[in-house]
C-alpha cells in the first residue's frame, strides 16, 4: 500500500515505523528537515522536507497514485487543508485526519466530500480520555480494551502473589470459574512474550492478557490478584483538553478534582464543569496535595503536556500517600523507566492513539486494532467473510486453522453472543474474531486469512 504520512511527530514518527516494517511504500512530509533525517536513518522509508499542505510538496510525495494520507501534523487546519487538496487534485481514496480543536469536532456537516473531505477524524484526546476513563472504571487493570462495541474486553493485570490462580496451571481456571468463560490471550514475564497453553503456570508479577465478556471481567481478575475496591475520589492534575474531558466523563460517578495552574483556565473549567471542584496551584505543590487530602485519594492522574511535571508530581503523590498514579508520558523512552515503581500505570498517548490509525490501514474487513505492550504486540478485530471454499477460516474449527506462529483466537462474536475460542467453536460468515498477536511480524500472514478469495464473488 502507498501511504503518504504528514508530521513526523511522535504520532507520525510511531505510524511511519510500524507501517515500514509492514511492507508498505511510505512517504513522511515534515518541515522539520532533522525530524526526517532521523526517521530516514532508522527506517526504509521516503522523506520529504516541506509544507505539508502545499499542492506542489504532495505532487513530489506521489499524492496522485497515494492509496491513503494520514495527517497528523500539529496543527489542525494544515490537516484539513492537506486533505481538501488530495481529494480535489488527486482523488486519494482514503484520507485520515488529526483533529484536536472541539470547535472543529463538534461540527459534523463540516466533514464530507461537499465541505472538507475528511473519511476518519482521529482525536487523539479523546482516544486517551477514554483510555483512561476504562483503566479507572477497572481497578487493577494496567490495559483494558474494548471490541465489538463494548461486548468484549481485553485486560491486562499483574498477577498478585495469594491470587487463588497463582501456581496453578491456566487448565484450572475453569474448576475455579465454572460459570465464567474467559481464555488468557497472552502471559509476558519479564518482559518476554508466552503463547499459554493448558499445562501453563502463573507466575508472580506475570503480566496476563485475558479476553472475557464485558460482565465477567472483575471476576476473572479476582482470580489473578486481590480485589481492589472501586475508586470514588480522583484529583487530575492538568486542566487541558485531556483534564477537561475526562472530568467531564467521570464527575458524575466520581468525586474529582482538577489542579490547573493557570488562573484563566480555571475559571474556563469552573464554568464548563458541573460538580468537579477546580483548584488554582501546582501539582507539585506538597502543601497543596496535603491540604486536598492526597492519602485518601484513590487515583491520581497527571495529564499535563510536560512529562517532567507529570513525572515528578505523580512521584510525590505516591509518596504521599495517593493509592493508584496514572501519568500520562509522551517521550516513548521514559514510558518503561517509569512504569511499574512509584507509577502504577504511564500512559503513552502514541500507543492509545496508533491503533486508531491502523485500523484503517489493516488489509481484510478489521475494524478494531490496539497496540500493545508499548507496540510489540497487536490485537485485533476482524469480519470473517466468504464461505468454505473463498475463506481460510470460515466453516472451520478454530483448533483446525492455521494460524501464523505467536498467534492466537481469543474470541467470537456473533449475533451480540460472546463465544470464547475454544478449539471447536466453529467460525461462521460475518463473525467478529478478536485475535492477538505477540509477534507484530506476523500481521501480513493473519490478514491474508481474512481476505476472500475471488471465488466468493
Amino acid at each position: 500500500m502507498k501511504i503518504i504520512i504528514l508530521g513526523a511527530g511522535q504520532v507520525g514518527g510511531t505510524l511511519a515505523e510500524n507501517l515500514a516494517n509492514e511492507e508498505n511504500d511510505i512517504t513522511v512530509i515534515d518541515v522539520n528537515g532533522k525530524r526526517l533525517r532521523e526517521l530516514q536513518d532508522r527506517l526504509d522509508i521516503r522523506t520529504i522536507e516541506g509544507m505539508a499542505s502545499h499542492p506542489s510538496v504532495l505532487a513530489a510525495a506521489g499524492a496522485d497514485d497515494a492509496d491513503m494520507l494520514i495527517a497528523v501534523t500539529s496543527s489542525d487546519e494544515i490537516n484539513m487543508i492537506a486533505c481538501q487538496c488530495a481529494y480535489t487534485l488527486y482523488r486519494t481514496p482514503t484520507k485520515i485526519a488529526r483533529v484536536r480543536s472541539v470547535s472543529y469536532l463538534t461540527q459534523s456537516a463540516l466533514f464530507n466530500n461537499d465541505a472538507i473531505p475528511i473519511d476518519v477524524i482521529i482525536s487523539p484526546e479523546q482516544v486517551v480520555t477514554n483510555y483512561i476513563k476504562r483503566l479507572i472504571e477497572h481497578p487493577g487493570a494496567l490495559q483494558v480494551l474494548d471490541f465489538a462495541e463494548g461486548e468484549v474486553q481485553l485486560v491486562a493485570v499483574k498477577a498478585y502473589y495469594g491470587g487463588p490462580l497463582v501456581g496453578q496451571e491456566l487448565r484450572y481456571i475453569r474448576q475455579h470459574m465454572p460459570n465464567v468463560d474467559t481464555r488468557v490471550a497472552a502471559i509476558f514475564r519479564r518482559d518476554r512474550p508466552i503463547i499459554p497453553e493448558g499445562s501453563t503456570v502463573i507466575e508472580v508479577d506475570d503480566e496476563v492478557f485475558f479476553i472475557a465478556a464485558r460482565n465477567h471481567i472483575r471476576a476473572v481478575m479476582s482470580e489473578l490478584r486481590r480485589l481492589e475496591h472501586n475508586y470514588k475520589r480522583i484529583i487530575i492534575a492538568g486542566g487541558g483538553n485531556i483534564g477537561e474531558r475526562l472530568a467531564e466523563a467521570i464527575e458524575s460517578r466520581y468525586q474529582v478534582k482538577i489542579i490547573e495552574r493557570d488562573a484563566n483556565r480555571c475559571q474556563s473549567l469552573s464554568e464548563k464543569l458541573h460538580r468537579t471542584v477546580t483548584l488554582q496551584g501546582n501539582a507539585s505543590d506538597q502543601d497543596l496535595l496535603l491540604e486536598e487530602n492526597i492519602e485518601d485519594t484513590d487515583v491520581f492522574l497527571a495529564v499535563t503536556n510536560d512529562d517532567e511535571a507529570n513525572i515528578m508530581s505523580s512521584m510525590l503523590a505516591k509518596r504521599l500517600g495517593a493509592r493508584k498514579v496514572i501519568t500520562l508520558i509522551n517521550n516513548p523512552a521514559y514510558v518503561d523507566l517509569v512504569q511499574g515503581g512509584d507509577i502504577d500505570i504511564a500512559v503513552s498517548p502514541q500507543q492509545a492513539t496508533i491503533g486508531s490509525l491502523l485500523t484503517h490501514v489493516r488489509r481484510g474487513d478489521v475494524v478494531n486494532v490496539h497496540s500493545l505492550r508499548r507496540g510489540a504486540a497487536e490485537a485485533i478485530e476482524a469480519i470473517a467473510h466468504g464461505d468454505e471454499r473463498s475463506s481460510k477460516v470460515v466453516g472451520k474449527a478454530i483448533g483446525d486453522i492455521d494460524l501464523p506462529e505467536g498467534t492466537n483466537i481469543g474470541a467470537i462474536v456473533r449475533d451480540g453472543k460472546v463465544l470464547i475460542a475454544h478449539d471447536d467453536v466453529m467460525v461462521e460468515q460475518d463473525d467478529h474474531v478478536i485475535l492477538f498477536l505477540i509477534d507484530k511480524r506476523q500481521i501480513r500472514d493473519v490478514e491474508r486469512l481474512f481476505q476472500v478469495g475471488i471465488s466468493f464473488f
